[in-house]
């Protein structure tokens, strides 16, 4: 039966992981961002509500991610109806927690709940890569992950190079989002257009180590891969403020790594367990405090289920 009007939230992601950069990527359980859409007849994309953005994003459909995704989805289907629109932005903007990326998941699960036989999540992808490249081009190292849930290798933007990797148990995750922002746009102009043949044969051992402890379930390890980038952020870490004082109390407090997430300014902190993972983050906002500068803060794990559906109205 053709719905009305569906809802549907899409979680935060942590791309990179340090030494993956726009291949490796995870959802995070708890913050992300919710579309509302709703039938038109005139065949128009009409963005009637953004909440959360502090007013900086576009009421464009065509220069707003969640327009352009939902845009997509409709062309995918050959759709000649229009959707209206609300995003409530429950990420900030430019903060290495993928929020494009949710924003246009979101919109094309809440257009796909609409949706008399509603698509296989595979066949979402697509138009979601749609809306995210208008920010940042076409990798899938936050959209996959946001889709799916879970550890994602993103080696392609097609569904046959998704490929979901085991969660360990034992790993939880601090994060501290200082209040600057960080373009995407801006940490990717920084990074260098070459690298050594040495160096890339250390990167690219690295991220074999990486998907290899991911696969034991050996977060120490991981963790130790995951800092071993020397490519991205030493290119970037000048984007960070206070990074090398935020790792030095990540570690007192029992942090195994910290790593930047996505394009920054998130730091993201690897523990094995749930109170340390809350002490690293108070640990990490108590620097930015000591600095005057305001943050936020959580610990959390990953995301098993990613973007849900939340309601359907007939």
């Amino acid at each position: 039966m053709l719905k009305t009007r569906a809802e549907a939230f899409a979680p935060a992601s942590i791309a990179n992981l340090g030494v993956g950069f726009d291949i490796l990527g995870l959802a995070l359980d708890g913050a992300g961002d919710v579309v509302e859409a709703e039938w038109r007849d005139d065949g128009q994309i009409v963005i009637a509500e953004i909440r959360g953005d502090e007013g900086k994003l576009s009421h464009d459909p065509q220069k707003n991610i969640v327009g352009i995704a939902a845009q997509a989805l409709l062309g995918q289907l050959h759709s000649k109806r229009g959707v209206t629109l609300r995003l409530k932005k429950g990420l900030p903007l430019s903060s290495g927690l993928g929020g494009s990326a949710a924003s246009a998941v979101a919109a094309v699960m809440a257009v796909n709940g609409l949706l008399e036989k509603p698509l296989a999540r595979e066949d979402l992808l697509a138009a979601a890569l749609e809306g995210e490249a208008a920010v940042s081009g076409y990798h899938a190292d936050n959209v996959a992950p946001s889709l799916f849930g879970g550890i994602i290798l993103a080696n392609g933007i097609t569904i046959d190079r998704i490929h979901r990797l085991p969660v360990p148990s034992d790993l939880h995750l601090a994060l501290v989002t200082p209040n600057v922002e960080v373009p995407t746009a801006q940490a990717r102009a920084v990074l260098p257009s070459t690298v050594p043949l040495r160096q890339l044969v250390r990167q690219t051992g690295a991220v074999a180590d990486l998907v290899d402890a991911i696969h034991c379930g050996d977060v120490v390890r991981m963790a130790r891969a995951m800092e071993a980038d020397e490519v991205i952020e030493p290119a970037r870490a000048h984007l960070m403020p206070y990074i090398d004082e935020v790792r030095h109390e990540a570690k007192l407090n029992g942090a195994l790594a910290l790593v930047i997430g996505g394009a920054g300014p998130t730091l993201c902190a690897v523990c094995q367990r749930w109170d340390i993972a809350e002490s690293v983050a108070l640990a990490m906002r108590r620097v930015y405090d000591r600095h005057g500068l305001a943050c936020q803060m959580r610990h959390t794990t990953v995301s098993a289920q990613g973007a849900q559906l939340l309601t359907t109205h007939l």
